[in-house]
């Protein structure tokens, strides 16, 4: 084990996913001589050159249909979005060429490519640069989303991705990038579709998914104080996901929330809700939770900001409302 950043780990899996197989490479916004809006592929240029990274004008839609041609073609591209909120003037080539291509097709023609894009607000970059909109990705079949919250599921999980035969969107939360944790050395590969339980409990399963989760674990730390043991379920894959081990927890504390930071309005929590109702209905002893950001525009300010995102008190206020606890 190594402990290293978020952005150091992603750098990482690239690095070794690139001396792997010579058809990975990577192309995006800033990515070669700057090394990237947040650093994440430094010395990448250095080590592979301009024809495996490859830096690209300002122009969304452009750059991921070629990366979606050249995946056609036997390639294994990595793009890099400088932000989600620009992937929406891609989004007509990532839902209606990369997602549909292989069916399509009738199953001859894969599209292995991965689109890495960081979201979330907290960093005061107002309204169109804040967003969290993963789960418009997650309703679309033929797409496969993910957004792990740690470094070693960093690394594990983009490996993953770049050798998958279906495009992969791979989501990383900006205020995520400097944190730490340990990370395995080697070839170390995380599987999509598997939950994880980082903190154990039997009063209360907290699901969540990216920095959330962070912040789930922190909201079961206060609650333990309270005399309230809190589970912390990290989802880690949007699509798929894991419905077993959701179901599993609450089969096992008889009461969950879920926690996201993009609007609760249609969101992911509304379909692991939905899910865990469905499959553990009469395992729950109170009806499910949710906790989101606020339903408006991210503000500017820095106190609305941190107002309009859940917090680990917001996430403890609901908890003790489910438990009936003051």
């Amino acid at each position: 084990m190594t402990v290293m950043t978020y952005r150091d780990a992603l750098n990482q899996a690239l690095r070794e996913e690139m001396q792997r197989d010579e058809r990975v490479y990577l192309l995006g916004e800033d990515i070669g001589v700057f090394e990237g809006a947040y650093k994440v592929t430094q010395g990448l240029l250095a080590e592979f050159g301009e024809k495996r990274v490859r830096d690209t004008p300002i122009a969304e839609e452009g750059f991921v249909g070629a990366a979606i041609g050249s995946a056609m073609l036997g390639l294994r591209p990595v793009v890099e979005i400088m932000t989600i909120n620009f992937s929406i003037l891609a989004m007509d080539q990532i839902v209606n060429n990369a997602a549909k291509i292989y069916y399509m097709f009738g199953g001859q023609q894969p599209v292995p490519m991965v689109i890495r894009m960081p979201g979330g607000g907290g960093q005061q970059l107002t309204a169109q640069h804040s967003q969290s909109l993963e789960v418009w990705y997650a309703h679309v079949p033929g797409l496969k989303v993910v957004a792990p919250a740690f470094p070693a599921d960093a690394k594990g999980m983009l490996k993953h991705a770049i050798r998958q035969s279906d495009p992969v969107i791979f989501i990383e939360h900006l205020a995520l990038y400097n944190t730490r944790g340990e990370v395995p050395d080697g070839d170390y590969v995380i599987p999509f579709g598997k939950a994880q339980v980082v903190r154990e409990g039997r009063d209360i399963s907290i699901f969540a998914h990216s920095r959330m989760t962070l912040t789930a674990l922190e909201a079961a730390r206060q609650l333990e104080e309270l005399g309230v043991s809190a589970e912390v379920v990290d989802l880690r894959s949007l699509r798929p996901y894991d419905r077993e081990t959701l179901v599993r927890s609450v089969k096992k504390t008889n009461r969950a929330l879920y926690v996201e930071e993009g609007w609760g309005s249609y969101g992911v929590g509304a379909e692991i809700v939905a899910a865990v109702s469905e499959d553990a209905f009469d395992y729950l002893d109170a009806p499910i939770g949710r906790v989101a950001g606020a339903e408006v525009p991210m503000p500017y300010s820095k106190p609305l900001e941190r107002a309009a995102i859940p917090s680990a008190a917001t996430i403890v206020t609901k908890a003790k409302q489910i438990l009936n606890v003051r």
